[in-house]
């Protein structure tokens, strides 16, 4: 099981930017479909961004598409999310997330996911 450490998360003005890290090590992300989460206080967790293993085809949620950007660095074995254009109802703890190797199924639903990160808290003040 591969193990994700996040980071860059912080406190910024809305239409500020920020972008986060997940490292990855135990494993290399290179066959793995990588995403990011997020949960807001009192919400359920929900999906932000998705690349998958193959192709480099990228998913994105509705809210955040034309505004952040998932990108992977496999000699790096790093994903990031670029994030623009902050809007307070970005405010929310990330989470990285990893499936299985070779993983063919849905790249938005949590349970496909096998290997999450402790998450980073990011807050867009008004």
């Amino acid at each position: 099981q591969v193990q994700l450490v996040e980071s860059g998360g912080g406190l910024v003005q809305a239409g500020g930017s920020l972008r986060l890290s997940c490292a990855a090590s135990g494993r290399t992300i290179s066959s793995c479909t990588m995403a990011w989460f997020r949960q807001a206080p009192g919400k359920e967790r929900e999906f932000v961004a998705a690349t998958r293993w193959s192709g480099g085809n990228t998913y994105y949620a509705d809210s955040v598409k034309g505004r952040f950007t998932i990108s992977r660095d496999n000699a790096k074995n790093t994903v990031y999310l670029q994030m623009n254009s902050l809007k307070p109802e970005d405010t929310a703890v990330y989470y990285c997330a990893a499936t299985t190797a070779f993983w063919a199924g849905s790249v938005t639903t949590r349970g496909s996911f096998r290997s999450w990160g402790q998450g980073t808290q990011v807050t867009v003040s008004s």
